[in-house]
């Protein structure tokens, strides 16, 4: 013996395919399984609710969030900019050294070739640096 069909209101079909609920909210709502949300599809007019509902659904969404932009919401408007427009972020982090060439990398200073004098002046900015400021 079949078991009987499960009763799915279509007003509340609806409603829930218009807030986007998926097909496994949809048959936890009505304590039904997945299958039979799937298997219901195959009818046209429940196929037809569904689709209508979730496209009004989307429609409301994108006009509150176009209010959002419109009154100075910036992250909404942000949104849409990256999404409905193809904006993007773009972060160039390609480094490179003078003139576009390589990166020079200094090795530590030879100061051998550096007369006593030199040394002197040397020293003394060095110690000028490191010397605690004062008031």
């Amino acid at each position: 013996m079949a078991r009987p069909e499960a009763k799915i209101d279509l007003v509340e079909l609806e409603k829930l395919c218009g807030m986007q609920c998926t097909d496994e909210e949809i048959a936890a709502f009505f304590g039904v399984s997945t299958r039979t949300i799937e298997r219901r599809r195959k009818v046209q007019q429940f196929s037809e609710i569904m689709d209508r509902a979730r496209a009004k659904g989307r429609i409301s969404v994108r006009r509150s969030l176009f209010k959002l932009a419109a009154a100075g919401n910036i992250a909404a408007a942000i949104f849409l900019s990256k999404n409905l427009l193809g904006y993007r972020d773009v972060v160039n982090t390609e480094h490179t050294g003078l003139s576009g060439g390589p990166i020079q990398i200094a090795s530590k200073p030879d100061f051998s070739q550096l007369s006593d004098d030199e040394l002197k002046q040397l020293r003394a900015i060095h110690d000028k640096t490191r010397a605690p400021r004062g008031n």
